[in-house]
């Protein structure tokens, strides 16, 4: 949760600046409350986006393979080891659910230029606003599709997308139909056969968000893995797990590419673990999914 300040009302910068406009500290009105965005006076270029008090994205203008976010370095990591071992970087379509700042299709748009995003995010407003103030690429490379990620998701074609990230908080804790063995059914089915699907789930210390989760994604797909920190896996604190599920596998632990995953995200200020299809299943074993009927 982000800490209390003084407010003042902002208005739309209008100079230019990086992206064509100058960015200006405060709060905005968007269609769900309020957006504040933030200097970040560590590295020049560097904003803070907040969505109702809450730290939702950040950004490095004009670096957008800058990741300031743990978790976002750790679904970078999955996504790449995943879409170098079995996707074609040439052709890959990517839709990012909750959209943000779009620091990850900023990010994946810079690492396979010939990829395409759509982004769905619930805020019109608040999409309008990151696209005047930061440097996302423009349609057909990123596009924002303004609507609730689930029945968005429910309108898609049928193997109309390798990746499927799904990154939406009401708050501090994912909606509930984003969570369901239905939701999960259909981003299934609306992969490309062999695609992957990946949630950042945040969880309390009892983890029972997450093996929920866990359980509902092996009713639907055939094979699960996980990312996260130590302490965060052994049930210390609240934070994130990244859950990754696709019908091609994963690597076990004993793999040479789950080793290089491995080292990877040991590289960043807060060191995170892969662990395997058999970890996260005997981790969520005896947890029932959540469905749409509660």
């Amino acid at each position: 949760m982000s800490k209390k300040k003084n407010r003042r009302q902002a208005t739309p910068p209008n100079s230019t600046e990086s992206g064509g406009v100058a960015l200006s500290e405060g709060v905005y009105e968007i269609d769900s409350g309020t957006a504040e965005l933030e200097k970040d006076t560590f590295h020049p270029g560097a904003w803070l986006l907040r969505i109702n008090d809450v730290q939702s994205s950040h950004v490095i203008v004009g670096e957008p393979r800058e990741l300031a976010f743990e978790y976002m370095r750790w679904i970078a990591a999955g996504v790449e080891h995943f879409v170098g071992a079995h996707l074609d970087p040439e052709r890959l379509r990517v839709t990012h659910l909750g959209g943000g700042a779009c620091s990850m299709p900023r990010y994946f748009a810079a690492t396979y230029p010939r990829s395409r995003h759509t982004v769905v995010e619930l805020d019109g407003k608040l999409a309008d606003y990151v696209r005047e103030w930061f440097d996302i690429p423009r349609a057909p490379t990123v596009k924002i599709r303004v609507g609730e990620a689930r029945a968005v998701t429910e309108s898609f074609v049928d193997a109309s997308r390798d990746v499927i990230i799904r990154d939406v908080f009401s708050g501090a804790v994912t909606p509930e139909p984003l969570t369901t063995v239905e939701f999960f059914r259909h981003a299934h089915r609306s992969l490309a056969p062999g695609g992957l699907y990946v949630a950042n789930c945040g969880d309390t210390r009892e983890l029972r968000g997450a093996k929920a989760e866990i359980a509902g994604m092996t009713e639907v797909f055939a094979h699960v893995a996980c990312i996260a920190d130590p302490p965060m896996l052994k049930g210390r604190r609240y934070g994130n797990v990244i859950l990754l599920a696709s019908d091609t596998p994963f690597p076990g632990a004993l793999d040479p590419e789950a080793a290089q995953l491995t080292r990877d995200l040991l590289g960043g200020a807060v060191p995170a673990q892969y662990k395997d299809e058999a970890w996260t299943r005997a981790f969520a074993a005896g947890f029932a999914p959540r469905s749409d009927a509660g």
